[in-house]
């Protein structure tokens, strides 16, 4: 495996409430290399969201070590946790998230201008190159509310994309969708992995998991079974949807 981009070591993360302590991860080793693509697959309530909130830097281990391309996160503060997962994560939710009362351009911007740094032409540059990676540039100037579920998910992986980062971070990305949108999206998050992006997703159906390179299976907090994926759908690196 190459150098990981990510590297979990027996992480651990305890909630308590009143006199109830519950153990929602209890020492998950995982290791992801760059340009991998992972499904995390498991029951409900066995730990896939409190892992994917950490890989995030939404939420920190109660114990354990993890390193993100390279950079060692427990000793962050506050402020350094959000530029580092602003400039290494890329988020995409069953919710899609967008913002009702921006524009499609303004919001795969968005991150960008939060980064801070970055002049408006060069946001410009990787906005419009964003939008069509995922086949919606012709869309920019619309609103969330005038697109369908499929481009509004396609809308929020390009705002993912925008910012070049080190992983994608998907959780149930086709939650939301019929079946035929959710066809699409899959087909794209391949072919961006293809083209080289690390990619994490979480899902709850085999037939997406099994387009993934490994598939990691959790329960009661542990790793219990990992695999490589029985089967994989050869997407070509330039695939757009339309």
């Amino acid at each position: 495996m190459n150098e990981p981009v990510i590297d979990v070591v027996d992480l651990t993360k305890v909630y308590h409430t009143d006199e109830v302590e519950t153990h929602a991860l209890s020492g998950v080793n995982l290791r992801v290399a760059r340009a991998e693509y992972v499904a995390i697959m498991g029951p409900s309530g066995c730990g896939k969201t409190t892992l994917m909130s950490i890989l995030g830097l939404l939420d920190m281990p109660t114990s354990g070590s993890y390193q993100l391309a390279g950079q060692a996160v427990a000793s962050l503060d506050p402020a350094a946790c959000a530029r580092l997962r602003n400039r290494n994560i890329g988020f995409v939710f069953q919710s899609f998230n967008l913002i009702g009362d921006l524009s499609v351009y303004e919001n795969v911007e968005l991150p960008l201008v939060y980064r801070g740094g970055l002049p408006r032409s060069q946001r410009r540059e990787k906005v419009l190159a964003a939008l069509e990676d995922v086949g919606m540039s012709h869309r920019m100037n619309h609103y969330p509310m005038q697109l369908s579920g499929g481009q509004q998910q396609r809308v929020a992986i390009a705002r993912a994309l925008a910012g070049d980062p080190a992983i994608l971070l998907a959780d149930e990305p086709t939650g939301n969708l019929d079946s035929a949108n959710g066809e699409k999206i899959m087909d794209l998050l391949g072919a961006l992995n293809a083209r080289g992006a690390t990619l994490v997703m979480v899902t709850h159906e085999p037939r997406y998991a099994a387009r993934a390179g490994r598939i990691v299976r959790l329960f009661d907090g542990q790793v219990v079974a990992e695999s490589e994926a029985s089967m994989q759908r050869v997407i070509p690196p330039q695939a757009v949807l339309q």
